[in-house]
């Protein structure tokens, strides 16, 4: 019972934080949304600012674990690394799609809690990325290129669907929820992976299963 008061609470604040802004919600509108009692969220998460804490936790503890888990197939080759993170991260982010827009839009804000994510869960995507740039590089299969622009590069486009969705819904007509756009989207940054980062484009391994 208490995890299901946990889990409501969060995701009405995820709902109410995206419509409204984390400064235009109140911890009576979360709990109201959420049908508790406004000393629930005072109980599990002190306030508002520890409940948008414990979001900002909850995206990059599962964030990193996906890039983690790409990165340990590097020694099968930088390119196939590259794809598998993308993959990750894209498939990950899609199934977490309000939760991961709130979180990018909220990372754009300079504050204590944006920093400290800075300094322990970006640090580690830094690293990751920059491994498989220099390996891609140091082994030809990639450009000889800026790891750090690359990585701006790979961001922008892995992040981008989820701070676009109303241009994307109202102008592009496409559906970000959508699993179609998801699969197509990843093979979109396939091909920017192929021809800005690759030498030559991607040619999977036989023994490799999709």
């Amino acid at each position: 019972m208490s995890r299901d008061v946990k889990r409501a609470i969060v995701n009405a604040a995820i709902s109410l934080f995206n419509v409204n802004g984390f400064d235009g919600t109140s911890v009576r509108d979360i709990a109201n949304k959420a049908k508790v009692n406004s000393a629930n969220i005072a109980y599990y998460f002190d306030n508002k600012h520890g409940l948008l804490e414990h979001c900002f936790t909850v995206f990059f503890e599962g964030y990193v674990e996906q890039i983690e888990d790409g990165a340990s197939t590097l020694d099968q080759g930088a390119a196939g690394c590259l794809r598998k993170i993308t993959e990750n991260v894209m498939y990950y982010q899609f199934e977490n799609i309000y939760l991961t827009r709130l979180i990018w839009r909220e990372i754009s804000i300079d504050s204590q809690i944006v920093r400290e994510i800075m300094s322990t869960y970006l640090m580690k995507e830094r690293f990751y990325l920059s491994k498989v740039f220099e390996r891609g590089m140091k082994t030809r299969e990639f450009r000889t290129l800026s790891p750090d622009y690359m990585i701006l590069q790979l961001k922008g486009l892995l992040s981008m669907p989820f701070l676009n969705i109303q241009y994307m819904t109202e102008v592009l007509h496409v559906m970000p929820n959508e699993k179609y756009f998801a699969e197509k989207y990843i093979r979109e940054v396939y091909h920017w992976i192929d021809g800005v980062i690759c030498k030559r484009p991607y040619d999977p391994p036989i023994y490799a299963v999709k």
